[in-house]
């Protein structure tokens, strides 16, 4: 077992020989947008991140599906799972089996096999100072989200933030490529906060961010102001906070957005400083959500994180 459950790793890794090692994840989530096509496509797309976060190439998937048979009728289930097909499609797999039970409310995922070579893993640990912190999508889907529940946001962020979580991290993990990577994670229900916290302290390193660089939706801000964000905001703020020293500058409004529980978000990637840069211009090619320099990786074992708001 190369990976486990030591540092809270986005997924496990089995070494079969010199070459080749099995890398597996499951994950699955409730609804978080209404229409059923676009829930399955973002729930199979969160799950197929973990194996990107290490590196890995999926190999196929199964199906976890709960689901309230009495309540909601099957057309609406048939949509979810053909949601979740089309994006496994995209990602070169298929769904090959799976498992549903009756559920009082709708779950859907992935649990997903694929391979990777056992000297090239990504873990989410073992940044090392200088390194600097790239950030392939904006934060704020669980504030979003949370809108377009109370029937908050305007059309078109919410289409903005659908078609975000539905991008696969495929093309952002090919970008890496040839390129020195020292830690990877992607973010997700720990906010940037708590999985950069689980990267520091189990690099035992800290790291400084810089606020204006780090990509956010627009509305992910003003809905912060007005109090609409995600209950496990403040909860991830109450667990990692203590490990974040604020510069008096930063706006009460960015410790939610920085805390926001992410679905289907971008990687997180501590890459040598010398590197940096190629790997910015090749996410750019690419085309993903966002390609950010958010900060850099510095010499204290205390794991703590700093955010400044230049």
């Amino acid at each position: 077992m190369l990976v486990g459950t030591a540092t809270s790793d986005d997924a496990c890794v089995y070494r079969l020989d010199d070459e080749r090692a099995i890398v597996q994840t499951v994950d699955f989530i409730t609804p978080i947008v209404d229409d059923p096509y676009d829930y399955g496509q973002i729930a199979a797309a969160n799950s197929l991140s973990d194996i990107y976060a290490m590196g890995g190439r999926p190999l196929f998937a199964l199906a976890i599906v709960g689901f309230p048979t009495k309540k909601v009728p099957f057309d609406v289930l048939a949509q979810i799972m053909k949601g979740g097909c089309d994006k496994a499609r995209e990602a070169g797999i298929d769904i090959v089996g799976g498992h549903s039970v009756d559920d009082a409310e709708p779950k859907y995922g992935l649990v997903v096999t694929g391979l990777v070579n056992p000297r090239r893993v990504f873990k989410n640990v073992g940044a090392r100072p200088g390194d600097r912190l790239v950030l392939t999508k904006p934060l704020g889907s669980g504030i979003l989200t949370t809108a377009i529940k109370k029937g908050l946001l305007a059309d078109a962020p919410r289409r903005q933030i659908i078609e975000v979580m539905k991008t696969l991290n495929r093309a952002a993990a090919e970008s890496l490529e040839g390129l020195e990577v020292h830690a990877l994670t992607d973010v997700t229900g720990f906010g940037l906060l708590g999985h950069l916290g689980e990267m520091t302290g189990g690099s035992h390193v800290s790291a400084r961010l810089h606020l204006a660089s780090i990509p956010a939706f627009d509305e992910a801000w003003q809905l912060a102001r007005q109090g609409v964000y995600p209950g496990g905001a403040t909860r991830n703020l109450e667990a990692f906070g203590h490990r974040v020293k604020w510069a008096e500058d930063v706006p009460d409004e960015a410790r939610i957005v920085l805390a926001d529980p992410q679905t289907s978000g971008g990687l997180l990637i501590a890459i040598a400083p010398q590197h940096a840069d190629e790997l910015v211009q090749r996410l750019a090619a690419a085309g993903t959500p966002a390609q950010a320099v958010i900060g850099e990786i510095f010499d204290d074992p205390a794991g703590l994180i700093e955010v400044e708001s230049r």
